[in-house]
């Protein structure tokens, strides 16, 4: 069993096309784990190993691997940079006691860093921050690290200043040293001492007394020797730096060219120096279950077990493997008790995740991260712990749905199609499966439609069924604006015992949704045992549509007179005369086609205000408010559902990535008739 205090588990963070993936590959190969530098590009890497992930090019769902540096064990989380797969980063963030957060020199800071950096500050998870790219042609190093210093909410601290750039970049000066390492440029990462080259002695000088004068600022002890002395001693400013990075006060900053693994080893040494240990960070705590009661969970080897599962997949060799972070004591043997499900679980291995591969490990300890195959009952979000000390450990809310799509398959494959959507539903929780039951529709809710599509390519490569997507239909429905009689009669004659049913009805708007049927009939013009079959033929009517086929709502209907047949009626004779009363009152009373309408919360920065807001009128939908908040404006509106079912591509793309929003069902309201005369031009064609 490991020294906890010699391990370290890390998230790489950052917006796409950071360098996340690359600087993990580069990681794992300096440090002797990978006999290869794997690359994106030519689909050799073992972290985005997925088909999808290889043909798009981007990291879809966290991968996960470990190395050993310098008697150290770290284990990675390599998570997305998209925003349709941010629910993977936010998971991953909460369960490791450390960041890496990836910027490149040549992009800097993008719209989407801006997220990514917001989780981490939000957190207070201590971070470093690594700058990529440096070998590539308009590499600005110390450009990106004022952008960091301007625009996000981190507190970046240079410790390791690069030596040249682009084609040029070829070692780095470590400031807290004061000392100089050049690249063997053997491609293997290794670095060899050398004298600070002439020209940068000034800017040395200057960054390693800004770097002093950043971590004295954060003790109050450094400050008051630093204003004396107007130094920090090596050693002062090695404990310094760390425990400023374990408060989440200062984020020390390298760089590196991942590509060409130049400046990974000096990245490695930073982990191991100052990102802390799962020992070193404040005892994760919980409560016992159906109570409030606290549960600490101390990070030590021999207190009582407890992990949080964070992430479930399915693996085509191990079948589902149940992901979980080891928070407090040791895991051994083949079960556990599952807090959250009150349950025992039986497993056969425990697993260290390798990129694709799995590698048993007898136990587990605080800061690890392992998984097990084929759990009966456990899913994302359960806590596992010992049956003898149970704890519910607190686990992210998944970010809801923006965007919905109808799902269909090929005919004879629905089963199969259902079935595969909700074996994705444990792997991936911001994916929503529901039924609309007005348009029998199957559908299914994501983060935006590149997440549905791959879901539905991941489904078509597991299980053999193909996903449709097409845009929803929207339940419209029917009302009626004022009050109406009419009578239905139903009378046929055929040989032998006819049919009758007689009855006079009075309908009026009733709002809130709802029907409501009132008797009044006085006397025995309609016997008691045929009235129901009045309403029935009534519910049945609006239910079909009188305008354009969409359910009728918001009605009130008064059965009041009729006549019957001693011999010819009967339930379905008076049935039918209340379906032909309600279809004959309804047009007479005014019918109107009605939508739904959303509530919309949108969060964009305050440029974007004006774009927001001419877009949201242009959709026929009503500003409600605005409001500040440290994340940016926010725009609560509401707007028909036919406006905004493809909003999460639109807002995307007219903010730069920058937008977030959420939406809910509001209430239904009037179609402009304009509008209503096409859809129901368009409902009847259809129907024809």
């Amino acid at each position: 069993m490991q020294d906890t205090a010699m391990v370290r588990n890390i998230a790489l963070i950052g917006h796409g096309n950071s360098g996340k993936t690359s600087l993990a590959e580069a990681m794992l190969y300096t440090a002797g784990k990978n006999n290869r530098l794997g690359k994106i590009d030519d689909g050799t890497s073992t972290m985005d190993y997925d088909d999808e992930e290889a043909n798009r090019k981007i990291t879809i769902s966290s991968s996960f691997n470990n190395y050993k540096w310098k008697k150290h064990d770290i284990y990675l989380i390599d998570t997305p940079g998209e925003d349709s797969f941010f629910n993977e980063t936010i998971f991953a963030a909460h369960v490791c006691d450390s960041a890496l957060f990836v910027i490149g020199a040549v992009l800097g800071v993008r719209g989407q860093t801006r997220k990514f950096a917001d989780l981490i500050a939000d957190r207070s998870l201590p971070s470093m921050i690594v700058v990529t790219n440096m070998d590539r042609e308009r590499a600005n190093f110390l450009q990106t690290v004022d952008q960091i210093k301007e625009q996000l909410p981190l507190s970046p601290v240079i410790v390791h200043l690069p030596i040249g750039a682009e084609d040029q970049f070829r070692g780095v000066v470590d400031l807290v040293t004061g000392k100089a390492f050049l690249f063997d440029g053997d491609g293997k990462g290794t670095l060899k001492e050398a004298t600070i080259p002439d020209d940068m002695a000034d800017e040395v000088a200057m960054y390693r007394e800004s770097l002093m004068e950043s971590i004295a600022e954060t003790d109050e002890e450094l400050i008051e020797k630093f204003l004396e002395e107007g130094a920090l001693s090596e050693d002062e400013l090695l404990a310094g730096l760390r425990k400023a990075v374990a408060a989440g006060e200062v984020a020390p900053v390298s760089v590196v060219s991942s590509t060409a693994n130049k400046g990974t080893a000096a990245v490695l040494d930073l982990i191991n120096d100052f990102l802390p240990a799962p020992s070193a960070g404040k005892a994760r705590s919980g409560h016992k279950p159906n109570s409030e009661e606290a549960v600490e969970c101390p990070p030590v080897a021999d207190a009582p077990f407890a992990g949080l599962v964070f992430k479930t997949m399915a693996d085509p060799y191990a079948g589902r493997l149940t992901i979980f972070r080891v928070f407090s004591g040791t895991l051994a043997g083949e079960s556990f008790f599952n807090a959250s499900k009150k349950t025992s679980e039986r497993f056969g291995h425990l697993f260290l995740i390798e990129g694709k591969e799995q590698r048993p490990v007898d136990s587990a300890g605080p800061g690890m991260i392992v998984a097990v195959a084929k759990l009966k009952e456990t899913t994302t979000g359960d806590t596992l712990c010992a049956a003898d000390r149970q704890v519910i450990l607190p686990t992210p809310e998944p970010l809801a749905p923006v965007i919905t799509y109808a799902v269909s398959a090929k005919k004879g494959e629905e089963e199969k199609l259902f079935s595969s959507i909700s074996k994705m539903l444990d792997e991936d929780l911001s994916l929503k499966m529901s039924r609309q039951q007005q348009t029998g529709e199957t559908l299914v809710s994501g983060m935006s439609q590149v997440h549905l599509e791959v879901v539905g390519s991941r489904i078509k490569k597991k299980f053999g069924v193909e996903m449709e997507l097409s845009l929803p239909k929207i339940p419209y429905m029917e009302t009626i604006r004022g009050s109406a009689k009419a009578q239905g009669r139903h009378k046929k004659q055929s040989g032998g015992r006819g049919q009758f049913g007689d009855c006079w009805i009075e309908i009026s708007p009733i709002p809130g949704g709802k029907f409501e049927f009132v008797d009044s009939i006085v006397g025995g013009v309609i016997p008691q045992q045929y009235r129901p079959a009045v309403e029935k033929g009534i519910v049945e009517a609006m239910e079909k549509g009188v305008m354009a086929g969409y359910p009728v709502t918001d009605v009130k209907v008064v059965l009041y007179d009729g006549s019957y047949h001693t011999v010819d009626s009967s339930e379905m004779a008076f049935k039918i005369a209340g379906s032909l009363a309600f279809k004959k009152a309804a047009p007479e009373a005014g019918l109107v086609l009605l939508e739904p309408i959303m509530t919309i919360v949108i969060t964009v920065h305050k440029d974007s205000v004006g774009d927001i807001m001419g877009d949201l009128n242009s959709r026929r939908g009503k500003v409600m408010g605005m409001d500040s908040s440290p994340k940016g404006e926010i725009i609560t509106a509401q707007v028909p559902m036919a406006e905004i079912q493809t909003y999460a591509n639109e807002l995307t793309s007219m903010t730069g990535g920058l937008g977030s929003f959420s939406i809910e069902f509001s209430h239904y309201e009037e179609v402009p008739t304009q509008i209503a005369d096409k859809i129901v031009a368009a409902r009847n064609a259809e129907q024809s």
